[in-house]
């Protein structure tokens, strides 16, 4: 039997474990699995190389499915590999299977959640690049489906990975023409998507997706091409299901047992091919195993320094220390001070230039290959990627994220840089850690915490210097807090964090000499928050609770504290309630009512 009637026997097989595990399951999308049954076969089993015994081997060969929702065929490629029993593909969807609906990394093959459509290619430019920086020959192949090249993030990431030069990254288009409700928006017109990637710096094929030597000879040239190359394959939906093919409608729409049967009747009976003897590993040196080291030298400040500026520094001593720690940045280096580490680790830094959604989704793509990528820009543009960041948390991304630029704090430049929403979209994000450091040696001490930490971390930094508070080499562990005020008599406390501590600090002197003493808290730890230590605080001070942030009422650190000390304290919650507008920080933070004045007030009212 020759090469080509193996794969594409292997295509039928491919196509039948679909029909039948969606039908067992009662959802899911067989059709879109129909579509590539040739390319999944021709990636496999003929074009991948890959250690079925290891998942984490740096030599393999790594697929994204960005089109995630034909997640079926892709847990029947592993099973015709051998990676997982032809049994266990009746489980998909099932609460007990790690066959999920769309891949996510509890299947250890999968190196990023997938099925937020446009994302894959990012997360696979960061896998590529991983590749690159261990120095191995290993490749990268996403698979996408026509209807996501709609998504502007694909172009983001086509533009950072041309610009990048990665070769070992090739994208294959599965284009069928049928989205979900309608027409794609070329359809079959690959000469439309060829010149959207041409105008990138793609090298670019065009194929019948249903013929295995068109893709076998598309997939080598673009193994020897000296840039990104995608493959456009024009393919059926619902191919070989007369029923089925190239109709609208039938999306996300798993076959009736009686269909079923008819589909197969038409596909034929189960090919006898053993796929697994096509699987072969990459051999080669094994690159070293990633760093395990966090700590690094502080810098012994002297004056009031900005966080941001303490972060960058923080940066480059831990990529001093840590060889797998890199840096992304959003074009404001200098501002971020995220410039530091590109001064110092050129080859470890990466500008992803103004595309917030190709900088996480690289982040992604980097983190799956065993690196720590800090990514910075000024928080109120990390919304732009939220999508991204929250299908970081889905893949259980090592990911760190620091927005600047927090608050009215920022003064003149006015409310489109003022970063208001951004605690409300990292605190809900499941194990994500939010840190915001309130002098220089605290924000070093955050980073280090951060590098520390297994998962997501968000780090929110201020622009303006802010005084010192602590001394070089103090610890911030993740779920702490800090006192900076404390008295047996303290009719209040004040939690805060960030630039407010500073306020609370004016306020609790001012407070002082009318005979009034507060308890002042840094809550640097905005999430986990330090329930037990705030609770401690709050009954000893009877109850009395100021919370004061520079961000906007829903999501921030007033609703983690008041989550905190549900039913066991009176809180007044200071924050920013109406749209702000340029002015002088100081003149922000007095008509924003988070100044010391209004922090005093408050007290002077609770107690």
């Amino acid at each position: 039997m020759s090469k080509v009637e193996t794969l594409q026997k292997i295509a039928t097989k491919l196509r039948i474990h679909s029909l039948a595990m969606t039908t067992r399951a009662g959802s899911g999308h067989p059709t879109t699995c129909l579509s590539m049954a040739e390319i999944a076969a021709c990636l496999f089993f003929s074009e991948m190389k890959y250690n079925v015994r290891d998942p984490h081997d740096p030599l393999n060969d790594e697929i994204v499915l960005s089109k995630g929702h034909a997640a079926p065929i892709l847990w029947a490629a592993y099973a015709e590999a051998g990676i997982i029993t032809k049994k266990s593909l009746l489980d998909l969807r099932k609460f007990t299977s790690d066959l999920e609906g769309h891949p996510t990394p509890r299947f250890p093959w999968i190196k990023a959640a997938t099925g937020s459509l446009g994302q894959g290619l990012a997360v696979g430019a960061g896998v590529a690049l991983g590749q690159r920086l261990r120095k191995t020959s290993a490749r990268t192949y996403v698979v996408m489906g026509d209807g996501e090249c709609a998504e502007g993030a694909v172009w983001e990431a086509a533009n950072i990975a041309s610009l990048l030069g990665l070769s070992n990254l090739c994208a294959v288009v599965d284009v069928n023409r049928l989205g979900q409700s309608d027409f794609t928006m070329h359809r079959h017109d690959l000469a439309a998507y060829g010149r959207k990637f041409k105008a990138f710096g793609w090298e670019v094929f065009t194929v019948d997706g249903h013929d295995i030597p068109a893709l076998l000879g598309a997939l080598d040239k673009a193994r020897k091409a000296s840039r990104p190359a995608v493959i456009l394959a024009k393919t059926i939906k619902g191919k070989d299901v007369s029923f089925v093919e190239d109709r609208n409608g039938w999306h996300g729409k798993p076959l009736k047992e009686d269909e079923l049967r008819e589909a197969l009747a038409e596909l034929g009976k189960m090919p006898a091919v053993d796929a697994r003897k096509l699987v072969k590993a990459r051999k080669g040196k094994r690159p070293a195993e990633p760093s395990r080291i966090y700590e690094f030298d502080r810098t012994d400040y002297k004056e009031k320094t900005a966080t941001r500026l303490a972060y960058g520094k923080a940066l480059a001593g831990l990529g001093r220390a840590n060889p797998d720690v890199v840096v992304i940045d959003g074009d404001v280096k200098n501002s971020t001070y995220a410039d530091k580490f590109f001064e110092a680790f050129p080859e470890r830094s990466f500008q992803a230039f103004i595309a917030e959604q190709s900088m996480a989704g690289m982040a992604m793509g980097l983190a799956a290959k065993g690196f720590i990528p800090f990514t910075a820009t000024f928080a109120a543009f990390l919304t732009r990627a939220h999508d991204q960041v929250r299908m970081a948390a889905y893949s259980f991304a090592n990911v760190k994220f620091c927005g600047s630029h927090v608050g009215v704090s920022i003064g003149e430049d006015g409310p489109s840089q003022m970063g208001l929403e951004d605690l409300a979209m990292f605190r809900p994000i499941p194990g994500c850690v939010v840190l915001y450091p309130s002098d220089a040696f605290s924000a070093e001490a955050c980073v280090e915490a951060a590098a520390w930490h297994r998962g997501m971390v968000y780090i929110r930094t201020t622009r303006p210097a802010t005084p010192l508070l602590y001394e070089k080499g103090e610890a911030f562990p993740v779920g702490g807090s800090k006192v900076l005020r404390s008295s047996a008599g303290d009719k209040a406390v004040v939690v805060a964090a960030g630039i407010t501590v500073h306020e609370a600090l004016k306020a609790a002197d001012e407070l002082k000499e009318g005979g009034i003493s507060v308890r002042i808290v840094d809550a640097y730890s905005v999430q986990p928050i330090d329930a037990p230590g705030l609770k401690r605080h709050a009954a000893e001070c009877g109850g009395n609770v100021i919370v004061v942030e520079d961000h906007f009422p829903a999501g921030g650190l007033g609703e983690a504290v008041a989550a905190a000390l549900a039913g066991c304290a009176k809180i007044a919650h200071l924050c920013v309630r109406e749209l702000p507008r340029s002015g002088k920080p100081a003149e922000l933070l007095d008509a924003c009512g988070i100044s010391a004045r209004h922090i005093r007030k408050a007290v002077e009212d609770m107690s």
